[in-house]
């Protein structure tokens, strides 16, 4: 080969390494963080089993890759991914910011509790510190605060000298209509109908007038209703189970009317609920609820917690050292009312939560979509905001229902509040947790966490 025969290959291969070096890292293909040869579960419970690379920028998942291609993409931190598996960061989809002043420290504890354990995103159920809660919320989005995004209801809506601080009591139409103004100028997420005092009248009212607005309905049921009652207003959630195990009685209707006539309550209508429960009732309730796209929060986790404080004992949960006095003070009405209970009335809670269990696993086969929230906060006794979350995910599969269906309760919080951004795909946005192990063969693995990223930024790295 002659000189300039040489000198003219010299000049093409230099030529394309310019090229190809401007082509490697331009804005388009180097991004903030890649994630490598990691297992994808999507907010589905899906995973395919093959290995990837995600790639974040700009709070975002900008690119999902597999390892056999042949994009160049770049990322200015890398991190091995090898073994792990990665998900959308876990929702609790129902949690509580409450207790006043004096709690305001402790509840903003929480917040890098949550994120512990793996929780980005948290539905607050109602509570007293709305402007705290609001606040805290968009610093987490300008990430100059550490914590879950938060989605609230602001203040209960329930009847006159309602049992929560901080609630709106209405008794009346026109002030449910001022009551929606009021959350609606303050940009509530939904609104959390509570039943101390409220009347069966003005809960049907609140549903009504809430969804004529466009606004998400989620909360308990007066005993003075009827389920269907209840999902003919437009109600969008029904917190907790009771309310779901009178809708599959034989006999609601005249349950419904010894409650309204003042000769049954709350807790000694429940034994006449399990015995007259029927399997047709409740398949056409568990249908109606499905045609209507009504979600349910079971909380079984709390309820566990509850019934059986007569054989566990708390005093050495290590939580416990993170809890101030006056927030420990809270818990202190449930644990007496729990202890002093007769020892029927304490095997009645224990077979009703037993109940629960087969309960959820019935509206689960019958394609009524389940959310997963821990109830956490003051007042709610050992029910802890961050691991009971965990501890409810396991109560999804002590019922009997697949750990994928599980994690997908935790994920289904973003549809019943109409947010579309959080699926595992490109443009999704960057909240994200790595386990070490599977929790498709065990949902245990949810708590064991190697990393959280939330808003495209590792805010807990286990090592």
């Amino acid at each position: 080969m002659n000189l300039s025969v040489r000198f003219y290959y010299l000049i093409a291969f230099v030529s394309l390494s310019i090229l190809n070096a401007c082509q490697e890292y331009t804005s388009q293909n180097t991004y903030d963080l890649a994630i490598k040869n990691i297992t994808i579960i999507n907010e589905k419970g899906i995973s395919d089993g093959d290995l990837y690379t995600v790639y974040i920028k700009d709070g975002l998942i900008a690119e999902i890759d597999p390892l056999d291609t042949s994009k160049s993409l770049f990322a200015t931190k890398e991190i091995d991914g090898s073994g792990k598996y990665i998900l959308p960061g876990f929702w609790d989809n129902h949690t509580h910011f409450r207790g006043g002043s004096k709690l305001i420290t402790q509840n903003e504890l929480f917040l890098k509790q949550f994120i512990k354990y793996g929780i980005t995103t948290v539905r607050d159920a109602g509570g007293d510190l709305t402007p705290q809660v609001q606040q805290w919320n968009k610093e987490i989005q300008n990430s100059t605060r550490i914590g879950p995004t938060i989605y609230t209801s602001g203040p209960k809506l329930d009847g006159k000298n309602a049992r929560w601080a901080g609630s709106i009591g209405v008794s009346n139409s026109n002030e449910i209509s001022k009551a929606l103004d009021s959350l609606q100028s303050i940009n509530v997420d939904y609104v959390k109908l509570y039943d101390s005092t409220l009347s069966g009248e003005q809960y049907l009212e609140i549903i009504k007038q809430a969804e004529s607005r466009g606004m998400i309905t989620s909360g308990h049921m007066p005993f003075t209703v009827t389920l269907d009652e209840t999902i003919d207003a437009g109600i969008d959630n029904i917190e907790h189970l009771y309310y779901i195990l009178k809708g599959c009685s034989s006999q609601e209707k005249e349950i419904t009317a010894q409650i309204k006539e003042g000769k049954l309550g709350f807790w000694n209508s429940m034994e006449q609920l399990i015995a007259t429960y029927d399997e047709d009732t409740a398949q056409r309730t568990f249908k109606k609820l499905k045609d209507n796209n009504v979600y349910v929060t079971p909380t079984l986790f709390i309820g566990d917690i509850l019934s059986y404080m007569d054989e566990v004992d708390h005093s050495n949960d290590t939580y416990l050292a993170l809890l101030e006095e006056d927030f420990i003070a809270t818990y202190k009405g449930r644990i007496q009312s729990a202890l002093n209970a007769t020892p029927e009335a304490i095997q009645r809670r224990k077979d009703l939560q037993v109940f629960f269990l087969t309960l959820a696993k019935k509206l689960n086969d019958a394609g009524v979509t389940l959310l997963a929230g821990s109830d956490s906060g003051a007042y709610n006794s050992y029910t802890y905001p961050g691991p009971s979350l965990h501890g409810e995910l396991k109560e999804f599969t002590r019922a009997n229902i697949k750990p994928a269906t599980a994690l997908t309760a935790m994920y289904e919080g973003a549809r019943f509040l109409n947010k579309t951004s959080y699926s595992f795909s490109k443009g999704g946005i960057a909240d994200l947790v790595v386990l070490n192990s599977n929790p498709l063969e065990d949902i245990n693995a949810t708590k064991d966490i190697w990393l959280v990223i939330k808003n495209g930024a590792v805010v807990r790295n286990k090592d």
